[in-house]
């Protein structure tokens, strides 16, 4: 590595879907932009600020971006209807950060209430010292031969914001409180921090996410990676002592990858209880009617609805399936009604 590029990269802000990355393995870079592939890490210089003027770094802390400032991402796809649609594809003229956790492509659409996506200029393709492309995949969890399936509790909504990663984090609460040893993981998304940091605050005994799978977002990647990338994570957890899992999937229910999940026999056999996130009754009917359609029934609704009174009457008497506000997931005793039917469901667990 030149000494220039040592210190590129060593200047430069590592974002939090590089955590995993042993930054050893570089280098050298190419220009050969057209032939990244997602996860590929990209050296970029911020050209100009938009959406996103922070970063989030792999130390856990977000920072103010600034023009000229370098920052490592990794190439990938974003779909997030509050924000930006993107596809893994960089342009050496110029490249979008379609996330702030560090996911760097080509913007294709937005939501018309926020700013056009910051600006960045590429400077290389991370290589290893054989040439080959640095990718998180390299970088992942290895495969384990845990034999024990542990129960698993899936968060789904109707869409982002709906009220999922706090129903996730406030389950694991309540499960941690009333003695498990729980996995809190987010199963599919974008790289973010946030959500992570969320989940670690409530003591869960371990949290992963996707990015664990060596993937900077599960958007665009075929449905068997995605699946492959959710065993890992279960395997793991069961091999770290988890005893239960909860696990958050993005988006609503008819995003991509989430509606191949619940039309797949692997969501039906694996989970072993659902919740689903929604902001009012119209939505908690036709979610449920959409599970339905898949086989699923949710065990209890929650989000943005469970602060009304209201809204909670309304689907409750639309659904007929009951509705947990945060504190009642956090609660240890509801928590183990659900663990409690969980370890019931599941004929594999211990």
């Amino acid at each position: 590595m030149t000494h220039d590029l040592l210190s590129s990269v060593s200047d430069a802000k590592w974002t939090f879907s590089t955590r995993r990355v042993d930054r050893s393995a570089i280098a050298g870079m190419d220009t050969d932009f057209a032939a990244a592939r997602p996860g590929d890490l990209i050296l970029a210089q911020v050209e100009s600020l938009g959406q996103h003027q922070r970063v989030q770094l792999s130390t856990g802390r977000p920072s103010l971006i600034y023009p000229g400032d370098k920052v490592v991402l990794a190439c990938g796809a974003r779909y997030a209807p509050d924000q930006f649609e993107g596809l893994a594809e960089i342009d050496a003229d110029g490249a979008d950060l379609l996330a702030g956790g560090g996911c760097i492509g080509r913007m294709v659409s937005r939501n018309e209430r926020i700013r056009n996506a910051t600006r960045l200029l590429p400077m290389g393709r991370l290589l290893d010292i054989a040439g080959q492309p640095v990718n998180l995949e390299r970088f992942a969890l290895p495969p384990t031969n845990v034999a024990r399936d542990i129960p698993v509790i899936v968060v789904l909504g109707t869409a982002m914001n709906s009220g999922k990663t706090l129903a996730t984090a406030q389950l694991s609460l309540g499960l941690r409180r009333a003695g498990y040893k729980v996995a809190a993981l987010k199963g599919t998304g974008t790289g973010a921090f946030g959500d992570f940091n969320e989940y670690a605050d409530t003591g869960a005994h371990w949290v992963a996410d996707f990015t664990d799978a060596g993937m900077v977002t599960t958007y665009r990647e075929p449905l068997e990676r995605v699946k492959a990338g959710l065993d890992l994570l279960l395997a793991h957890a069961a091999e770290r002592g988890c005893e239960i899992a909860v696990m958050e999937i993005a988006d609503g229910l008819f995003q991509r990858e989430t509606g191949a999940l619940i039309a797949d026999p692997w969501l039906r056999d694996r989970q072993s209880g659902l919740i689903f996130a929604c902001g009012d009754a119209v939505a908690a009917a036709g979610g449920v009617a959409e599970l339905a359609r898949h086989g699923l029934r949710p065990d209890a609704l929650t989000g943005i609805l469970s602060c009304s009174p209201m809204a909670v009457a309304e689907a409750e008497g639309a659904t007929g399936v009951p509705v947990l506000r945060k504190g009642d997931l956090a609660d240890p005793a509801e928590a183990n009604v659900f663990a409690l039917r969980a370890f019931g469901m599941d004929r594999r667990a211990a």
